[in-house]
């Protein structure tokens, strides 16, 4: 759909330089999703990886994310080679809902209710990011996070349009430390 360098804005790596990779299709459809845009891939003109890899290397980023719609609904073996052989970390956020393909560094498992995550994914999380809107997403949460390993990130963020969803979070952090909070500060710097 869109590749550009920006700054990391949510998880674990917020704040760093980073290459977005976002590709076309997703089968999840989340109804707050801010790529709805992203949703149809038939919308969006097909980009050969190695223009991919070239835009990527030339950015200066460490590291490059592969994000959608949902990435995983594509083979990323290819990407990934060329992303790697380039020199670049490879970073994917993916509701786990497809199985994976490529060689991931980093793996945020953002789970989504309307199509739950294959338990292939789970042993795989390096970061466990959910959505929450309601005090059912923090139950969610921790459904998820029993099946991920002991080094998993564990987050919550609050869905954007949802203020409500904060002081639910920062009650539940302050009584569940072993979670963190990550925000769309992306949004907040008015970045993509």
């Amino acid at each position: 759909m869109e590749h550009f360098y920006t700054i990391q804005g949510e998880g674990v790596h917020t704040g760093q330089a980073a290459y977005f990779i976002r590709l076309a299709g997703c089968d999840v459809g989340c109804w707050w999703c801010d790529v709805k845009e992203s949703w149809d891939e038939t919308k969006h003109p097909r980009i050969a990886t190695e223009e991919l890899v070239r835009a990527a290397a030339g950015s200066g980023a460490a590291f490059a994310v592969i994000t959608g719609g949902e990435p995983l609904l594509h083979d990323l073996s290819s990407l990934c080679t060329g992303l790697h052989e380039a020199g670049l970390r490879i970073h994917l956020e993916t509701s786990g809902s497809s199985p994976l393909s490529g060689d991931i560094d980093w793996v945020t498992l953002s789970p989504k209710r309307f199509k739950e995550p294959l338990d292939e994914a789970f042993p795989l999380a390096d970061e466990l990011k959910v959505v929450v809107l309601t005090r059912k997403d923090l139950i969610y949460a921790e459904k998820n996070a029993e099946k991920c390993p002991s080094h998993t990130r564990k987050m919550l963020q609050p869905e954007w349009d949802t203020p409500e969803s904060i002081p639910l979070i920062v009650e539940y952090v302050k009584k569940n430390p072993e979670w963190t909070i990550s925000l769309q500060t992306h949004k907040f710097l008015n970045v993509p």
